[in-house]
């Protein structure tokens, strides 16, 4: 699967897939040491990840984000993390995403660049834009957004769906997609269709 584009930002690079569903990795380089977060193994994108840094591990932050992470670490030498609690000596803090009984989620939070990693709950992919904002939350936490995000005020914020925002579009389109989530109820309806062939494409 092609590679839509590369950003290669202050927290280390970013790709987003050629699909329908926008899919999003990173390579997160702190201290020298890389993390590869719910990376799709597409083009040159891990290759690239490598060379900026020594790597440290590869994570999967959402339950359905197998992707090829697991396969990545292998081939790596480098301990795979699905879902962690926490990481002994990690760089960044983990910060609980979990939404009913099904939904498991992980975030990410890089303090040095005041970076956010967020897997699901959050994109920037067309399926999560509703309203005028550059972000989105996912349709099916509409009802429930992730409020624990509240209280974070990124440079940084990197997504599993979409292109990443940076500066101040980051917080910005952060705190529009958490004001914005219950008020765009109405408009899920005339995407219901899209939104379908979203939920039944892989994640």
């Amino acid at each position: 699967m092609p590679v839509r584009t590369y950003d290669e930002h202050r927290l280390g690079l970013s790709w987003v897939c050629e699909d329908y569903l926008s899919r999003a990795a990173h390579a997160l380089l702190v201290d020298g040491k890389v993390w590869f977060v719910d990376p799709v193994d597409s083009g040159d994108a891990i290759q690239r990840g490598v060379a900026l840094g020594e790597p440290a591990g590869v994570l999967q932050l959402y339950w359905d984000h197998a992707r090829d992470g697991e396969a990545i670490a292998t081939r790596l030498g480098v301990p795979f993390h699905k879902l962690p609690e926490t990481i002994p000596g990690a760089p960044f803090s983990l910060i609980a995403l979990n939404f009913g009984p099904v939904w498991k989620e992980v975030a990410i939070w890089v303090p040095s660049e005041r970076g956010l990693v967020v897997a699901e709950s959050i994109g920037t992919g067309h399926l999560y834009r509703l309203g005028p904002g550059p972000a989105g939350v996912h349709p099916m936490r509409r009802l429930a957004p992730p409020g624990a995000l509240r209280t974070y005020q990124p440079q940084h914020l990197l997504v599993g769906h979409g292109a990443p925002l940076h500066g101040g579009d980051a917080t910005a389109g952060l705190l529009d997609a958490l004001a914005r989530s219950r008020r765009d109820l109405p408009k899920i309806a005339r995407r219901a269709p899209d939104m379908l062939r979203g939920i039944l494409a892989r994640r």
